[in-house]
């Protein structure tokens, strides 16, 4: 089943739709379905998401800012404009560098 609160036939700007927060990481469910779906998460500078696994294949899109995105504890520098892909179940975790908009594609195996 299909959750989202956006309008279909509509057009928006991503980054408008995930706010920063002094207190903790941010989330914004764009939509969601049994088989995965699209997430924006907004970071202040300085805040992270302690290592973790997600049960799917992860699509990582830094929309502002820079990141520091951790696989098997490797480092790996996001700018934004810039992705990387993730399997399901992997250990991950990431640092804001600066303020940071992330957009996530989540698809579970």
């Amino acid at each position: 089943m299909l959750e989202t609160h956006i309008k279909f036939g509509e057009v928006h700007n991503l980054t408008y739709h995930v706010g920063l927060s002094d207190e903790h990481v941010s989330f914004q469910n764009i939509f969601s379905t049994d088989n995965g779906g699209v997430s924006l998460v907004g970071f202040k500078a300085g805040q992270k998401l302690d290592t973790h696994v997600a049960p799917a294949e992860v699509m990582v899109t830094v929309l502002e800012g820079e990141i520091d995105f951790f696989m098997h504890d490797k480092p790996y520098i996001l700018h934004a404009g810039e992705f990387l892909l993730m399997g399901a179940d992997v250990p991950h975790s990431v640092y804001a560098k600066t303020d940071a908009k992330v957009m996530l594609v989540k698809v579970k195996p």
